[in-house]
């Protein structure tokens, strides 16, 4: 059977991020996508414009529809924007186990919010010690752990593995060096990736997290998910659409040049 994975995000009206990206990324990696839509953002390359919350039970309903019928290998959490869509969605996935990739999307590279202040605590506390790996940015880590000082990527991991998260990868698209560092609450394993300059970066959080859901479905340990994903990533950059939109253009898992 081809393998299934899911992505529960928002979607991204532009097509370079959320669940337009997560499914793109699925495909790429090999697996039958389905997705959960619990926002649509008016989103294009310079930012986000609205962002409308779908109503929970239909958030639950769609769940439902995907795990009942066609089945789910893994999953990933993106968006979510609000403590009750979270509350929801733990519910559902407490009732209904399967590997998790959760990528704690707080604030678009536009600079919009994408998850409300108050719904932080509850995404820590519902979907953390639900999840197999935690993929949070540089940026997102150190808003998950506020210190006075300057932790490293190692520190961070360590301290969001403390808050619940089984396992962590700080990703390495910000900062000086391009590296994702996973730790697993044993081991502590940097993941060198390849930084491209390609002035399309939009998504790219979004295509890791999904090719990494995507490698859990195919049957892949951790670690070497972890290494797929950060070349899928890294690949997609790489591709990237500059040319389109007036900001920062989508990434590009697929290679649309090539098929053109």
């Amino acid at each position: 059977m081809v393998p299934r994975a899911l992505t529960i995000a928002g979607s991204d009206s532009g097509g370079g991020a959320g669940i337009q990206a997560d499914l793109k990324a699925f495909a790429a990696a090999g697996c039958h996508g389905t997705s959960a839509i619990v926002a649509l953002t008016a989103q294009n390359t310079t930012g986000v414009t609205a962002v409308h919350e779908v109503p929970p039970d239909v958030v639950r309903g769609q769940l439902e529809a995907v795990f009942v019928d066609i089945g789910v290998d893994a999953a990933k959490t993106g968006m979510l924007f609000s403590a009750r869509t979270i509350e929801a969605v733990a519910d559902f996935l407490a009732e209904h186990p399967v590997p998790l990739v959760v990528d704690p999307v707080m604030v678009a590279s536009s600079g919009a919010r994408l998850l409300e202040e108050d719904a932080v605590e509850t995404l820590v506390a519902r979907l953390f010690p639900l999840a197999t790996v935690i993929t949070p940015n540089l940026i997102e880590a150190r808003a998950l752990v506020p210190t006075t000082s300057l932790l490293s990527r190692a520190e961070l991991a360590e301290r969001l593995h403390a808050l619940g998260a089984a396992a962590v990868i700080v990703t390495g698209g910000h900062g000086e060096d391009a590296v994702d560092h996973l730790y697993d609450g044993e081991r502590h394993v940097a993941i060198p990736v390849e930084r491209h300059q390609s002035g399309a970066s939009h998504g790219a959080g979004c295509t890791h997290s999904a090719t990494l859901a995507a490698l859990f479905a195919r049957g892949l340990a951790l670690e070497e998910a972890a290494r797929g994903a950060a070349a899928a990533a890294s690949r997609a950059v790489a591709q990237g659409l500059a040319e389109l939109g007036a900001g920062d253009g989508p990434v590009d898992v697929i290679g649309l040049r090539e098929i053109s």
